[in-house]
Formats: C-alpha cells, structure tokens, sequence
C-alpha cells in the first residue's frame, strides 16, 4: 500500500507526549507513532458502527428467519 505526506496541526501537549514515547523507543518516529494511533481510532469506530448497525436488529424477525424451513429438519436432529 503506498504511503501519503500529509501535514497536520497537534496542541504542544500532544506532541511532547508523542515526542516522549519515541525517545522512550516505543515508537521509532512521529509518524509511526500517529499513524498506529490513527489507525486504533479507526478500527474502533468500525467496530462501533458495526455494533450499532447490529442493534438496530429486530430479534426476533432475525430469529424467525433464522429458522425458517428449519421445521421439517429439527425432528432429524439428535437430541444432545
């Protein structure tokens, strides 16, 4: 995947924290340190949205489709 040079504007605050964690060695550059952190936030949002998307689920219309022609088949099915 190829990479973009983009510029972007961070309080002091944030920065030195930045700063910090990669003379502390747990980022080896800025850049990397705000792109995993990016991408955190990003694949939390998508799970996030996912999970509301899958609340807005009727229960029991899922259910019923779920087992729908699924009649004839239950009384095959051994008993465990």
């Amino acid at each position: 995947m190829g990479r973009s040079k983009i510029a972007i504007t961070i309080d002091e605050e944030t920065l030195g924290t930045i700063d910090r964690l990669v003379s502390e060695h747990r980022f080896p550059n800025r850049s990397q340190a705000i792109q995993e952190a990016l991408d955190e936030k990003l694949s939390r949002l998508a799970r996030t949205r996912l999970a509301q998307e899958c609340a807005k689920l009727d229960r029991g219309l899922e259910q019923a489709l779920a087992d729908e022609g699924m009649d004839g088949e239950l009384a095959e099915w051994p008993d465990y």
